[in-house]
């Protein structure tokens, strides 16, 4: 394989994954959130904010190449590493949602 179309694959993957990110982190905060109003344990309001923080990285990820005629690329990739400081926020809203007791 040529190294442009390992590129063109590699750009694909990281989209698809991203959306799958953003797809399964919107249902599993909406499941918790639903689990919340049911329940009304704060600890499941913090859960579901840990997931929309996920779904939240996965949709920047995955609009980044739709975006890319209208940014400037150093802003997109600025935007898409910055977007982690998301992953490490939900890992840390998971663990004061264990914490709680």
């Amino acid at each position: 394989m040529q190294s442009a179309q390992l590129l063109e694959l590699a750009q694909l993957l990281e989209q698809y994954v991203s959306l799958g990110v953003f797809l399964v982190a919107a249902a599993l905060g909406a499941f918790s959130y639903r689990a919340w109003r049911r329940e009304r344990d704060p600890r499941m309001r913090i859960v579901a904010v840990g997931y929309g923080m996920f779904g939240l990285y996965g949709l920047i990820v995955f609009l980044e190449y739709f975006l890319i005629p209208y940014l400037p690329y150093a802003t997109l990739e600025l935007l898409e590493h910055a977007s982690a400081l998301l992953i490490l926020g939900g890992l840390l809203t998971f663990f004061v949602a264990l914490a709680r007791t």
